[in-house]
């Protein structure tokens, strides 16, 4: 049998690396580089997490704070889109490739994916409502999202979903648990969950992640804080890490990668994958 999450990640117990593409045409951090300049220096960070031993990469609009809720404009798509095509390039078919557009723009997110022959995206919002940084996402974008996703013909592109994500209120939903969120998020054909904590960075709680390796069956990937230190404890459930922190220099998410920082994440992931 095929380990859970192989057919998406490529590996058993992927480790993965967020790519915080730099701020795009349009966004209040843009600094007038061009969008083939971007796209470069995203390739080299991907390339560079690859080569030392990630089984792939996510490609995110981190930078283009602060964020519109659900709907960015073409220039968005467009710019994603030629990020992913060098991103691609620079690391093979072989590696696994998804796309994140904040903040809930999951079906532009589709949209990039499916051109650039991304393999999953990354989606917010799937289920419930919550309140983020960017105010109510009121609309569960399950029912339009995999709708839009039969109708341009991306079935092939997975849909992970996070669960009572980082830098929300869960207030509205207090009497719906982790547990049976992730329920209703493989009742809603998600094709994997995401978990995190509070915030980037900040570290995911193994109860939390036990809770929902107990309720559903679908890949489970842990979307923040994962280090050199808990990895092994992680790996326990999680089909997947996600590591857009740890790895950059001084441990800051805006911080270019540090080499020593990705070697030593890697060799913690495989000595845990032992």
């Amino acid at each position: 049998m095929v380990p859970l999450g192989v057919d998406i990640f490529g590996a058993r117990k992927a480790l993965l690396g967020m790519v915080h593409v730099g701020a795009l045409p349009g966004s209040p951090r843009a600094g007038g580089r061009s969008v083939a300049e971007i796209a470069q220096q995203a390739a080299e960070e991907a390339e560079l997490l690859v080569s030392a031993g990630f089984d792939g990469v996510i490609i995110e609009n981190m930078h283009d704070t602060p964020y519109l809720k659900r709907e960015v404009g073409p220039e968005i798509v467009a710019s994603m889109t030629a990020v992913g095509v060098k991103v691609r390039d620079a690391i093979g078919s072989d590696a696994a490739l998804g796309v994140q557009i904040l903040a809930g723009a999951n079906r532009a997110a589709l949209a990039v994916a499916h051109a650039i022959g991304a393999g999953f995206i990354r989606a917010e919002g799937f289920v419930y409502s919550a309140i983020a940084d960017e105010g109510l996402l009121d609309t569960a974008d399950a029912g339009p999202l995999l709708r839009y996703r039969r109708m341009i013909g991306a079935e092939d592109v997975r849909i992970l979903c996070d669960i009572k994500k980082k830098h929300s209120s869960h207030a509205i939903t207090a009497d719906v648990d982790l547990a049976e969120t992730a329920r209703a998020a493989e009742f809603f054909r998600a094709d994997g969950v995401i978990v995190t904590g509070t915030a980037t960075g900040r570290p995911t709680k193994v109860d939390d992640v036990r809770a929902v390796r107990t309720a559903t069956k679908l890949p489970l990937a842990i979307g923040s804080g994962t280090t050199p230190a808990n990895i092994r404890e992680t790996f326990e459930y999680a089909d997947a890490v996600i590591v857009g922190s740890w790895y950059k220099q001084d441990g800051d998410w805006q911080n270019p990668p540090d080499e020593k920082r990705v070697r030593e994440l890697v060799d913690a992931a495989n000595r845990a994958r032992l």
